[in-house]
């Protein structure tokens, strides 16, 4: 129910724009609506939520999402085909940007807003969007927070799971609306500004344009999405405290620096190379270079430039930043900056134990020991993400796909970035995908976004047992 209202925003930009659209939005919403209110009448709800069916809610949540969203699309005749519609929709709720439309631009306004709005939606979680509004689901919460928080570690903010959702959501809106009002200042209308936003503070990357934001050729406007795309890669929770007055939030967090040494080598790294190789001057070397690394190392996926036309070493380092993606508790996908961080020091405790064999040395974090299952988990998340990623490319390949682009389209959708590479590089889509192809890659983006184990558990023969 709470979709169909959403899905009702986007007619006054429709009406605005004189578009043909409103009718299927309204249509949309209408089906959206009469099912999940049958569905709430006809099920029987229990306050006391067990980590099960947390697991099962935010899983199907998802789906359901997803399926219905896509009902626009569809009945615009925009997008006819209901694999494709449901890739674009999964696609835009996971915050992944991977898109089957070849001519963005000829798409009307308010089915735009709505492409743009599952971003914005999807970004925060809409799991988490449900605790914050229905109070009714805060007792037992806690396990479909957990479930649907990015990161290893679910940071409670407040004693309550809904205030905590709360905290989150003012301040996801507080910074999308200071994005909206700097790229209006810069030239863009308030349509493009706010689907600009939504794309960036969600770290998804659908754009109004054809040639995403590279459109625009302003320098102002790169700068300000670059540097919002920083702050939708960090740990919200320090946005939080940054602003309740903990000036040194930021600084004391070791995720946050490691996050911020990432950056700053992949732009040295590339820059060089780009300056050297690609641009004729300093300024517009560190520009382009600065905004790809962040649109792929937060995975929200924008574009100001083709990065398959700088040098192999430019794109290797791409790629693997493609894995890393921003930090824990942000609404970037990918790895996380935290658990490359948890796995490095444990790989260094373990040389360190073969050479002492008695010593004790644990993993720390911000000079907090972490717990031994805290590393097991992150571990076994390291490991079951290349096992699904190999399985990815394998499939992709099995479908007629060439390495490189499988390789690319599978990273891309399991880290919830959008471009990949060669046929689905930055100035590529995915149309081209077999259908079969699009329905892998939509299971990837679901699993990568719902941070693998919420999906796989779901396949355990344990989990249905009584």
């Amino acid at each position: 129910m709470f979709l169909a209202g959403a899905m009702l925003l986007p007619i006054p930009f429709s009406l605005y724009y004189g578009d043909s659209d409103s009718l299927a939005l309204f249509a949309g919403a209408f089906i959206t609506f009469v099912c999940g209110l049958v569905t709430y009448h006809t099920t029987s709800f229990d306050n006391d939520l067990r980590a099960k069916e947390g697991f099962t809610a935010v899983t199907l949540g998802w789906i359901v999402f997803s399926a219905f969203g896509c009902l626009p699309f569809i009945l615009s005749g925009a997008i006819p085909s209901f694999t494709d519609a449901f890739f674009e929709t999964m696609s835009g709720f996971t915050t992944t940007g991977a898109t089957i439309l070849t001519e963005i631009e000829a798409l009307p306004h308010g089915l735009l807003f709505w492409r743009s709005l599952t971003h914005w939606i999807g970004g925060m979680g809409i799991i988490v969007l449900s605790l914050a509004i229905l109070p009714f689901l805060g007792v037992g919460g806690m396990q479909l927070f957990k479930a649907e928080v990015p990161g290893p570690v679910a940071d409670r903010l407040a004693p309550r799971v809904t205030e905590t959702a709360k905290i989150l959501w003012g301040v996801y809106v507080a910074i999308t609306l200071l994005e909206t009002a700097l790229l209006m200042f810069g030239g863009m209308s308030l349509f493009d500004a706010l689907c600009h936003a939504f794309g960036t503070m969600a770290t998804g990357g659908y754009s109004t344009r054809n040639t995403s934001v590279a459109a625009y050729q302003s320098v102002y406007i790169d700068y300000i999405i670059t540097f919002f795309m920083f702050l939708a890669g960090v740990n919200f929770s320090l946005h939080y405290r940054f602003i309740k007055g903990d000036w040194k939030a930021y600084w004391k967090n070791k995720e946050f620096r490691y996050y911020l040494l990432i950056i700053f080598l992949a732009i040295l790294l590339i820059g060089i190379d780009t300056f050297v190789h690609q641009y004729d001057t300093i300024s517009e070397a560190f520009r382009y270079t600065s905004f790809q690394v962040l649109a792929i190392v937060t995975t929200t996926g924008f574009g100001t430039a083709d990065y398959e036309q700088w040098s192999a070493s430019s794109q290797f380092v791409i790629f693997i930043l493609m894995f890393i993606g921003g930090s824990a508790g942000s609404t970037s996908g990918g790895i996380k900056v935290m658990r490359v961080y948890l796995l490095f020091k444990f790989v260094l405790s373990e040389i360190t134990r073969l050479i002492h064999p008695h010593a004790v040395v644990p993993v720390r974090l911000n000079n907090t020991t972490v717990p031994r299952d805290v590393v097991f988990n992150v571990l076994s998340f390291f490991v079951l993400f290349i096992s699904i990623y190999v399985l990815g490319v394998f499939f992709m390949t099995l479908l007629g796909l060439d390495l490189i682009t499988s390789f690319g389209a599978v990273v891309a959708c399991l880290g919830n970035i959008g471009p990949g590479l060669n046929q689905v590089g930055p100035t590529d889509n995915y149309a081209h995908i077999p259908d079969m192809g699009k329905w892998i890659l939509s299971f990837l983006m679901l699993v990568g976004r719902l941070e693998i184990f919420t999906v796989m558990v779901l396949f355990s023969p344990s989990y249905w047992r009584k």
